[in-house]
């Protein structure tokens, strides 16, 4: 297994490079006590402990040999307890490449082979990281060594999902489209009409799509995006609850006040304050000693 805890943190001088960390690194206060917004590209391995990683509120289940991939503009927080190795990048570190992050699991659980392999590879990188820190002439090694690291995770066996015919794949590719105007526009439009007038469709092409592949309409899909970005502002950062529906496209308070209690259940305020305490820590129970043989160990 990855070695943990004997690094200092091998951060991303610019924004080519690759950095190597250790989880504790990212946590902005002791324990965990508060999510941390993420700056960077992320690939968590877990190398010791159990217990939970909060990414942008979901909890995943968390123990040696778990893989989390993070992205920037994220939330995370996870239990204290637990040891990772935390390979740190920015998408220029991947320009020119053939390699997509974005196929890389979220949340996988390796075994066997695979998880054999990316521990050789996150390893070797480890070491090359330590051994040409600061230097230039290493970075397209250190560049090929993270794509070939992606390609292989990218290549996990996927859960089964249901068949996708030929009208579906449409409907797929639509609000994906429509999901990638939306990280460029919620802060400014959450009206369907003008993500359909951007993306030169109709709403009704845009609701059906987004029905298909979510069960929501796509005025829910662009509201459920704006309540996420104000979740993760009030949950790691101190920024004035105003302020934060004034960058969201609320100029009143109350207009805000009143969306994020109807998007998210509690008000803004009660959010944060849920989110400031600390997360649980998990604690496994110790197994039956073995019963005494009279045979001393070697």
């Amino acid at each position: 297994m990855v070695p943990s805890g004997q690094l200092s943190p091998a951060t991303c001088p610019d924004l080519s490079e690759v950095g190597l960390l250790d989880l504790g690194d990212l946590a902005p206060e002791p324990g965990w006590r508060r999510p941390v917004l993420l700056d960077a590209d992320l690939l968590i391995l877990v190398t010791g402990g159990h217990g939970t990683a909060e990414l942008d509120f979901r909890a995943l289940p968390c123990r040696p040999g778990t893989l989390l991939r993070a992205r920037p503009g994220q939330v995370l927080r996870c239990s204290p307890g637990l040891d990772a190795t935390v390979v740190r990048w920015h998408g220029e570190a991947l320009h020119g490449l053939d390699v997509d992050a974005d196929a890389v699991p979220t949340h996988h659980q390796l075994a066997g082979e695979d998880e054999d392999a990316v521990i050789n590879e996150v390893t070797q990188l480890m070491v090359d990281v330590r051994r040409h820190r600061g230097d230039p002439a290493a970075r397209p090694l250190l560049r090929h060594q993270l794509a070939v690291l992606l390609l292989r995770l990218g290549l996990l066996p996927a859960k089964a999902g249901p068949e996708a015919d030929g009208a579906h794949r449409a409907e797929v590719a639509t609000f994906r489209r429509l999901c990638r105007e939306i990280e460029r526009g919620y802060q400014h439009t959450r009206r369907v009409e003008d993500y359909a007038a951007r993306l030169g469709c109709s709403v009704r092409t845009l609701t059906r799509a987004c029905l298909a592949v979510t069960g929501r309409s796509a005025k829910q899909v662009v509201d459920e995006r704006v309540a996420l970005q104000a979740s993760r502002l009030l949950a790691a950062t101190d920024e004035p609850v105003a302020r934060i529906g004034r960058r969201l496209g609320f100029p009143e308070p109350t207009n805000f006040g009143r969306f994020f209690t109807r998007e998210v259940g509690v008000s803004p305020g009660a959010f944060r304050a849920a989110r400031a305490e600390p997360p649980p820590r998990i604690v496994r129970p110790r197994p039956p000693a073995e019963p005494t043989t009279g045979i001393g160990r070697a």
